[in-house]
């Protein structure tokens, strides 16, 4: 195997145990925020992910002042928000959904950013995407089942995070057209930390000895997962690895059913299929293109 394949494998190693560490952190967070108010939970959670973002920009760009140094910062700003209230939104829909449902409906975020690159980015979408995108919407509404009976208004909530985590992507990709990763990546660190402080604070509750250690195991995976993240970009290009991102809702999913008793409903089993061959499609017509 030459190089760029054993760079690609390692890449795709690298991608699938980012999105297991991920898919740990989330089963954490539903406990925990099923337990004490949410936005304690991913305040805490942003204290430590933002140690971690100051090290590792500071690292990266040389010192703190060279990693914050953007042309930019309403967009920053703008973008460490959208990531900011997307957890929130993700978190609460775990408490309200399960993991496997909110997994199931957030998957649809690349349909997302595909429907809006063009608008957004200026990108061009073709007929094949176009048609990929209006299929995996249709695999979302599989999953949301609007009209039948037992319909749920929480079921709206991922999708709503998915929208969330489209935009910061979109403008991520914005940003990247004048500032460095390490700048971007401390901002999103730093704004979420700050706007989570002034809201948090309000909302401090007292926690268990035993949560404690489970608010612990949730910051360092938080962090571990970054961390495994930026190693696999680094390896690999993201066209080659993002395909593999889909094992997040694999993972979710096995913890969901086997740790906290979800059910796997038909709806959300096909539903779920048609988005990731949907979006899978649109990945590989991008790498394509790329």
């Amino acid at each position: 195997m030459n190089q760029v394949g054993q760079s690609a494998r390692l890449g795709i190693i690298l991608m699938i145990a980012t999105c297991f560490v991920f898919a740990v952190q989330d089963g954490i967070s539903r406990h925990l925020a099923g337990e004490y108010n949410v936005y304690m939970v991913v305040m805490i959670r942003y204290w430590f992910f933002a140690a971690f973002v100051l090290t590792v920009s500071a690292r990266q760009a040389g010192s703190i002042r060279a990693a914050a140094a953007t042309s930019q910062p309403a967009l920053q700003i703008i973008r460490g928000l959208l990531l900011t209230l997307e957890i929130l939104v993700m978190v609460s829909a775990f408490v309200l959904l399960g993991l496997v449902e909110s997994h199931a409906i957030f998957a649809s975020y690349p349909l997302i950013v595909a429907a809006l690159s063009g608008p957004i980015l200026g990108e061009k979408v073709g007929w094949r995407r176009v048609l990929a995108i209006m299929v995996g919407f249709i695999g979302v509404l599989v999953i949301l089942q609007p009209g039948v009976a037992v319909f749920s208004p929480y079921a709206l909530v991922p999708l709503a995070a998915a929208c969330l985590f489209a935009l910061y992507g979109l403008l991520t990709r914005l940003a990247a057209r004048k500032d460095t990763s390490a700048t971007s990546f401390f901002w999103t660190g730093t704004v979420g930390a700050v706007a989570m402080t002034a809201i948090g604070g309000w909302y401090w509750e007292p926690m268990t000895a035993p949560d404690w250690g489970w608010m612990a195991a949730l910051c360092v995976s938080g962090a571990f997962g970054h961390w495994l993240l930026i190693r696999c970009y680094e390896v690999a290009e993201a066209s080659a690895v993002q395909p593999f991102a889909y094992f997040q809702l694999v993972f979710a999913t096995f913890f969901g059913v086997v740790i906290f008793g979800e059910a796997l409903e038909t709806n959300v089993l096909v539903g779920g299929a048609i988005v990731i061959s949907a979006g899978l499609f649109t990945a590989l017509r991008a790498r394509a293109h790329g």
